[in-house]
C-alpha cells in the first residue's frame, strides 16, 4: 500500500488541512503545524487539536499517513551556540505540537555548516540536536530529508544522512524522507528506469529501507547535479515520468506518505490519480 498526497495549506487550522487533501483524493498528506517562515507561534488551542483529530478519524487519515514539516528556518547544525539553541528550542516546539495533535512523524532539513566547522562537526550537531528532542518527547520519529545541496546544506549525499543515524541514540525514532528532486539536483540520477532502480539501490546499500519514513515526489526544474532545489511537475520537468512510475512500482516502498511539492495544486488530483496507476 503506497499513500500518496500533497503538501497542503493548513490556513484556518489544521483540520483544514485534512479536507483540503479529501478534495484532491489524497490518503496521504503534509502540512505545517505552524508558520514556517517565523520562529515563534502562539501554541495550538484545545479546539483546534479536537478539529482536527476528529477530521483525521472521519477521513480515515493515521498517522502513519501525515508528515508534517517543521520551520524552515531551523538549523540544527548552527555553528554558533546561540543559534544551535534557538533551533533547538524551535525544533521542540515542532515535536510538542505533534505530540499534541497525535502524529509521528516530523519531517525536517538536517541543516548548514555557514563555513564555519567542518561537515563532520555539523552533522554530529544534528545528531545531538535530534538526541535532544528524542529524550524530550514521546512517539514521534525524526525524519530527515535530503537536501539539494545548495549553498552549505549538509544531508544530500546519502552518506551524510547514514551518519546522522548512525550517531541517534535511538534508532527506532529516526529516518529519512527522500525527495525526487533533491536527490537528482544532488546527483542521484533518475531520468530512466534503470537509473532511478540504481539511485534506490544506493539508498538502501548506504541509508537502508528500513529507515525511509517518506517520500517527496518532485519533478525538477533544476539541472541534474546543479544542486539547485527546483521543483516542477510530474513529467514537466528534468527528471521525466519513468522514475515516478519505477518508484510506485517498487515493492520496497511501501506504507509510508508519499507527498507531492509539485508546483501546480490545481492538478494536484490529476497527479495523484496518475501515480496511483502506476501500480498497475
Amino acid at each position: 500500500m503506497k499513500y500518496l498526497g500533497a503538501h497542503v495549506s493548513a490556513a484556518g487550522g489544521p483540520d483544514q488541512a485534512v479536507l483540503r487533501a479529501v478534495e484532491i483524493g489524497a490518503d496521504a498528506f503534509a502540512l505545517f503545524t505552524k508558520n514556517q517562515r517565523q520562529w515563534k507561534a502562539k501554541p495550538l488551542s484545545d479546539d483546534a487539536i479536537d478539529a482536527f483529530r476528529t477530521a483525521c478519524s472521519e477521513h480515515g487519515f493515521g498517522p502513519g499517513q501525515i508528515l508534517p514539516h517543521d520551520s524552515y528556518l531551523i538549523n540544527l547544525g548552527h555553528p554558533s551556540a546561540e543559534g544551535l539553541e534557538k533551533s533547538r528550542d524551535a525544533f521542540l516546539d515542532e515535536f510538542q505540537r505533534c505530540e499534541q495533535l497525535g502524529l509521528s512523524l516530523l519531517n525536517f532539513h538536517p541543516g548548514s555548516h555557514l563555513n564555519k566547522i567542518s561537515e563532520s562537526e555539523c552533522l554530529t550537531r544534528i545528531a545531538d540536536s535530534i538526541n535532544l528532542v528524542l529524550a524530550e518527547t514521546r512517539g514521534v520519529t525524526a525524519v530527515i530529508e535530503n537536501t539539494a545541496g545548495q549553498g552549505t546544506n549538509l544531508g544530500w549525499r546519502f552518506e551524510h544522512l547514514a551518519e546522522i543515524i548512525d550517531q541517534v541514540d535511538d534508532k527506532s525514532r529516526v529516518g529519512v524522507c527522500i525527495d525526487t528532486c533533491h536527490a537528482f539536483a544532488a546527483g542521484y540520477d533518475l531520468r530512466t528506469a534503470e537509473a532511478c532502480t540504481a539511485t534506490l539501490d544506493e539508498l538502501g546499500k548506504v541509508v537502508g529501507f528500513e529507515y525511509l519514513r517518506g517520500m517527496h515526489l518532485n519533478d525538477a526544474k533544476s539541472a541534474f547535479a546543479s544542486r539547485v532545489d527546483r521543483h516542477h511537475s510530474l513529467g514537466q520537468g528534468n527528471i521525466g515520468l519513468d522514475a515516478f512510475t519505477t518508484i510506485m512500482r517498487d515493492p520496497r516502498i511501501d506504507a509510508i506518505p508519499m507527498v507531492l511539492e509539485t508546483i501546480e495544486p490545481a492538478i494536484w488530483a490529476e497527479e495523484i490519480a496518475w501515480l496511483r496507476a502506476q501500480q498497475h
